[in-house]
């Protein structure tokens, strides 16, 4: 496949107002901060709070990035839903945008799904929204959506759509899983969805890693993911790796949050939306020193909300 999306994409964290509603403001601020420092904006993904938001309020976050300047073509936003009908539209919206392409978690109730159900679903969609443009990623997340993509769905989905299903995010942290992908599929556009995968996964042709914790650290996963083949890299894995234990330590969505929080100064980015919760007070500071011993620190961040 041609013009393959490469890269590191951050599942952009979602700000909100005390009153819940999406704070703009912090959201395009940080947007604008990642692109500056490298990183492709995965929007509306698990650490974007996405099945808390409405599909309204997605496409109105959406419509606004790109009326304030945003590259589309450095988005790929999440639209897999329950409903195929929610799905169609997410997609067809963000493909009308120009967007890179989209994220697709599989219909994610129902458990037990077989292979031949999740093709039909998928099918439906791409027919549905009928557009040439579109670009569809798959998402295998299967901790939390319960429902697999194997090998033999992504070779059927290809086989009938070979222009539309253009890649995927392995979110199952199984290394046998993501290094079989990268064998059968070598013309696939495949993202892990930890940067400690980079030096064992980029040899084998992955096309960069779509990780949460890009979201804080995105000039240096980007520098590993451009410079994995460099004398350099062994050391940039292990200064990343670091980073990504310390926040794997924690509930992940709530540890950024704070992270960004801290070293903006904007207390309202540790909101989220119930039934998700803040980190208590000894993990903040917990949070923090470990932080501090491995010097960690967020250069350019803009603070107040002002980008």
């Amino acid at each position: 496949m041609s013009n393959k999306l490469t890269g590191v994409f951050a599942p952009v964290v979602t700000p909100f107002k005390p009153d819940l509603s999406p704070d703009f403001e912090l959201y395009l601020a940080h947007c604008r901060w990642l692109l500056q420092q490298g990183a492709g904006l995965a929007m509306f993904g698990t650490n974007s709070e996405a099945n808390s938001l409405t599909t309204a309020e997605r496409m109105v976050l959406l419509d606004k990035l790109v009326q304030h300047g945003i590259d589309a073509r450095r988005a790929l936003p999440g639209t897999g839903c329950c409903t195929i009908q929610d799905t169609v539209e997410l997609s067809r919206h963000a493909t009308v945008h120009g967007c890179a392409g989209v994220l697709m978690l599989p219909p994610f109730f129902y458990k037990n799904l077989s292979d031949d159900g999740l093709f039909a679903y998928y099918s439906e969609v791409i027919e549905r929204v009928g557009l040439p443009d579109l670009r569809v990623y798959l998402y295998h997340i299967p901790a939390f959506s319960g429902v697999p993509i194997s090998l033999g769905l992504i070779e059927r989905l290809i086989k009938r759509y070979p222009q539309q299903v253009a890649g995927i995010k392995d979110s199952s942290g199984d290394w046998g899983n993501l290094e079989a992908m990268l064998n059968h599929f070598p013309d696939f556009s495949i993202f892990p969805a930890s940067e400690s995968f980079l030096s064992r996964a980029m040899p084998l042709g992955a096309s960069g890693c779509i990780s949460a914790t890009i979201n804080v650290n995105p000039a240096a996963i980007g520098r590993l993911c451009s410079g994995w083949n460099t004398e350099a890299a062994v050391q940039w894995q292990h200064q990343a790796d670091v980073i990504r234990k310390i926040f794997q330590g924690y509930p992940m969505i709530a540890a950024l949050k704070f992270a960004i929080s801290h070293y903006s100064g904007i207390p309202s980015w540790q909101i989220q939306r119930p039934p998700l919760s803040s980190l208590a007070a000894d993990k903040k500071a917990e949070l923090l020193a470990a932080l501090d011993a491995a010097s960690f620190s967020m250069p350019g961040l803009p603070a107040g909300g002002k980008s």
